[in-house]
């Protein structure tokens, strides 16, 4: 019979918390690294809490209180209270478009005084509990296409109002609850679809609409004719065939020229081509209803981004093999990255710590990523499972669309490195989930639903 812990550390998965401190500790040094300047008195910026690294020093501390709250709550609780939480967050989120604030063109933020909440950043954590409560249900079947919508609807709910408050990069995240939903039996086949309509949307970014509609219907026509003994004898092979290039024609001919002429204002679209160093082949309504002037202030925008990726990169390059030293970064001390301390906080470990400090803190990041699989596949409780896995989901995405960013492989979006950007609303978020996972997994012997 199960007995609850009597201790705060028995059953604690500690390589778990130390990877947790050493990625807090190497944010801690990098944002100190970006605004230190020389002369400065340490102990006085630390106490006169002028500094972004004084704050997120006190935010580290705030959070380690919060950890220790978690480890001692028992686990029981969690999902009781999922679905509760989850309507809370639906519901801060919510309040954000009557009395949130705006911030870098995002009204997503609750100002609370000694620091600004980001509701859908929060909501994240009561999504995964959400989410692991309903498939954890007895009477839940995720075979059935209405349970899979649920499980769909709960994921990206968020994601929907995110979009309507201009975080796009956040409602990104949360296409990460596809993982959990995965392993719980989630059919490949939408995998595959997800997979295939973004290779065609990549394709088309790189080749004209005409070009691509001649390319289908050749393809399609060979592949007929080499098949046409198969589809002689089995009609369903035929229309197998015929769907998926219609199905890919409408795709590429109808859906993406809508979403760029219509969907996207014009700077948007600019920036996605020129990401992938073509001109924007598109035309029609770009300017999305604004006048003249904002349209130029969005342009504005879209240059000051490019400028940031730009300068990122040479931060990076320039940090060589082993790079220039702590606080020897010329990119990072003067001040030429923006956003160095947040968004870009992986400059600073690029030109400070070079290719071996960079490739050092993946190799953290994985290792956390395979303990979480880990703790993942040893819960008795689907509910602990489909937790563990959608904070591994959450994860991976921050890191690779934060790094792919920082190095101009992906339009700038606005998304945090975990644990690593300054931030109150970000490590709040990535402490809740990580230590909530540590707790469930030492009442791994437990059954929860």
């Amino acid at each position: 019979m199960y007995q609850k812990n009597p201790s705060i550390s028995k059953g604690i998965d500690w390589l778990m918390v130390w990877l947790y401190i050493a990625i807090i500790i190497i944010g801690l040094l990098c944002i100190f690294s970006v605004e230190y300047k020389s002369g400065e008195s340490v102990t006085q910026t630390l106490i006169g809490f002028k500094k972004n690294y004084s704050k997120q020093l006190f935010y580290f501390g705030a959070c380690s209180i919060l950890a220790i709250f978690i480890l001692l709550t028992d686990s029981k609780f969690f999902t009781a209270t999922a679905n509760l939480s989850y309507l809370i967050g639906i519901v801060l989120i919510l309040a954000t478009f009557v009395i949130g604030k705006e911030i870098k063109g995002s009204k997503s933020w609750i100002p609370l005084g000694f620091m600004n909440l980001q509701p859908v950043e929060l909501c994240k954590i009561f999504t995964a509990l959400a989410l692991a409560k309903y498939l954890s249900m007895q009477d839940t079947d995720f075979r059935k296409p209405t349970s899979q919508l649920i499980a769909a609807a709960i994921s990206f709910a968020p994601a929907a109002l995110s979009i309507l408050q201009g975080e796009t990069g956040l409602a990104l995240v949360y296409f990460s609850f596809l993982i959990p939903m995965y392993r719980e039996g989630l059919p490949p086949g939408y995998l595959i679809s997800g997979v295939a309509m973004a290779v065609l949307l990549v394709i088309s970014l790189l080749f004209h609409t005409k070009t691509l509609l001649i390319a289908f219907a050749i393809l399609a026509a060979i592949v007929l004719f080499f098949n046409r003994r198969q589809v002689k004898r089995n009609k369903t092979f035929l229309l197998v065939i015929v769907g998926v290039w219609m199905i890919c024609s409408l795709f590429v001919g109808v859906a993406v020229p809508f979403v760029f002429n219509h969907v996207f204002k014009k700077y948007q679209a600019d920036r996605i081509f020129s990401m992938v160093g073509v001109d924007n082949p598109f035309t029609g309504n770009k300017s999305g209803g604004l006048s003249t002037d904002e349209e130029k202030q969005k342009l504005k925008k879209n240059e000051q981004q490019n400028y940031n990726v730009k300068q990122s990169k040479i931060a990076i390059g320039s940090g060589g093999f082993a790079g220039k030293g702590f606080l020897k970064g010329t990119q990072t001390q003067g001040d030429f990255v923006p956003e160095q301390h947040t968004d870009f906080i992986f400059t600073s470990v690029g030109e400070n710590f070079g290719f071996l400090g960079s490739a050092g803190l993946l190799l953290l990041y994985l290792l956390m990523l395979l303990r979480i699989i880990k703790l993942a596949e040893r819960q008795r409780s689907a509910f602990s499972r489909v937790y563990a896995y959608s904070i591994a989901g959450i994860i991976f995405f921050h890191v690779a669309i934060n790094i792919c960013v920082t190095i101009g492989l992906a339009p700038v979006i606005g998304i945090t490195l975990p644990l690593m950007s300054y931030g109150g609303s970000s490590l709040l978020t990535f402490t809740i989930l990580i230590f909530i996972l540590i707790k469930l997994d030492a009442d791994r012997q437990m059954v929860l639903r």
